[in-house]
């Protein structure tokens, strides 16, 4: 997530550190890292009932909406329920506690959770509510940063708004123990374009973005036009089976309601 950014922009919806924005772009390459996920599971939702818990600024929800039979939204923050049922009117949204869904048992065949779960005091209370909501052989899509590669060397989030981060290991486990199976474990990784962008600023356009922030420093030109020209197309998302899961950025996992 983009805690690091310290310039609000223009938006109508302010950034917050727990969610990322369309249209900004000094917030770009986090959008687009965030975009390719849904945009790859959105087959998932196809002629389905899905509920997208913790929707953020809801483009997300709204790009589900293109191919679902209906999507319902929940997040705690008023102001951007209030943004989302403006901006997006093919989604419902409500206001509501991850802790406490309100959504009826078995009432949903896919459950969304992008870049979520690692805000959350008790994360396993929120799994098994999603495996209450789905019906049987509904699937919970998961995304969430890699500990070891977001937080190197360290147990403790650096992202202030983070509770706790997980590995591979660790988030299979949690949806094991919430009573899922999980189906596949998949990993975000920079693509070619990426990488070349990685090797123009010192190794890590991550790190040369968030050395800016912690700096308090402007944007340098470079800098600000690679980060705006990213797009989805830069980003792989891998099946643990043919990569190294605990080198990816971001893990994606599909798990199952039995």
């Amino acid at each position: 997530m983009s805690a690091f950014l310290t310039d609000p922009g223009d938006s109508a919806l302010p950034l917050t550190g727990e969610r990322t924005i369309p249209g900004l772009a000094e917030e770009n390459y986090w959008f687009r890292r965030h975009e390719v996920v849904y945009r790859a599971l959105s087959e998932r939702c196809a002629n389905r009932d899905v509920l997208e818990a913790g929707c953020g600024e809801g483009y997300g929800a709204d790009l589900i909406a293109t191919v679902a039979r209906s999507v319902f939204a929940v997040d705690y923050d008023a102001a951007t329920v209030s943004h989302v049922r403006a901006k997006y009117p093919r989604v419902e949204v409500v206001e509501g506690n991850l802790a406490s869904l309100p959504v009826s048992d078995a009432s949903v065949d896919v459950v969304v959770n992008f870049q979520v779960i690692e805000h959350l005091w008790d994360q396993l209370q929120f799994v098994e509510e999603c495996r209450r909501v789905l019906r049987p052989d509904g699937l919970l899509l998961m995304s969430t940063p890699n500990r070891i590669t977001f937080t190197p060397g360290s147990d403790t989030p650096l992202n202030p708004f983070h509770t706790r981060e997980l590995n591979a290991a660790e988030l299979a486990e949690l949806l094991t123990d919430g009573g899922f199976e999980v189906s596949s474990m998949n990993g975000v990784f920079h693509g070619p374009r990426l990488a070349e962008m990685d090797m123009r600023h010192g190794g890590s356009i991550i790190d040369a973005q968030i050395a800016r922030a912690v700096a308090d420093a402007p944007w340098s030109d470079d800098l600000l036009a690679d980060v705006a020209a990213v797009q989805c197309d830069d980003f792989a998302l891998i099946d643990a089976t043919e990569c190294d899961i605990d080198d990816s950025l971001d893990l994606v996992a599909i798990a199952v309601r039995p």
